[in-house]
């Protein structure tokens, strides 16, 4: 891994797919960011993070529609590909591990999707909920969004997320790094939030077309003392 983080492994995904002129997501936003945006009266005024913005599949909608967002993600070849893409908001994409990081601000509002279950480690993954509880302002939201249908469990090997896999992208057969896969059940993901002082709203599932079939969700604020 050479000193890098097994969770680091999808800058070289994308590196790959870029360097052919490839983008390894669609562009169809997460319905959930919307309609939690929508039931909770999130404002474009309000100051919003994303983490793990990838190829900007969100950012772009919210920022398009006058969101106050700042746009994350560990890999900077993403944030490279979204400051290029998305010359007029460069400035809203940052470079940002949150699992080791931290941030000089709070948010009312922090959405995540599809960025918990590329954690392994459970060390890492309270990591992330503890970052998420010490960025919300006091009456902020978040949403945290993991693969899973909410019963099955299955984790990658940690030594292999750099090790090269064959997959298909935009319709092209390419070698490119494993990275990593922890899927819990509903169960393990109530305590991982209950137990990083993390309030649930609510849970249920949702999916995102053309990209996650099947995705637990949560909705949280911070635990009162």
């Amino acid at each position: 891994m050479n000193g890098r983080k097994y969770y680091e492994a999808y800058d070289d995904r994308y590196k790959v797919a870029h360097g052919q002129g490839l983008h390894w997501f669609s562009g169809n936003a997460s319905p959930i960011v919307a309609e939690v945006i929508e039931k909770y009266h999130i404002t474009p005024e309000t100051r919003s993070l994303e983490l793990g913005c990838g190829e900007g599949r969100d950012a772009q909608h919210l920022l398009n529609a006058g969101f106050s967002l700042l746009a994350t993600d560990i890999s900077p070849e993403a944030i490279r590909f979204c400051r290029e893409k998305w010359t007029d908001f460069k400035e809203h994409f940052q470079i940002l591990d949150c699992v080791n990081g931290t941030l000089n601000d709070r948010f009312g509002f922090i959405y995540a999707v599809a960025v918990i279950h590329m954690l392994l480690l459970d060390a890492d993954r309270d990591a992330f909920y503890r970052f998420i509880h010490a960025h919300l302002t006091d009456n902020g939201i978040a949403l945290i969004c993991s693969m899973g249908d909410g019963c099955m469990q299955r984790q990658s090997d940690i030594n292999t997320a750099f090790d090269l896999q064959e997959r298909e992208c935009e319709g092209k057969r390419v070698l490119v790094a494993g990275t990593s896969c922890r899927i819990v059940n509903t169960e393990i993901f109530t305590n991982e939030l209950t137990r990083n002082q993390l309030a649930i709203i609510e849970m249920g599932q949702t999916a995102i077309p053309g990209e996650f079939t099947e995705m637990m969700y949560a909705v949280v604020k911070k635990a009162s003392l």
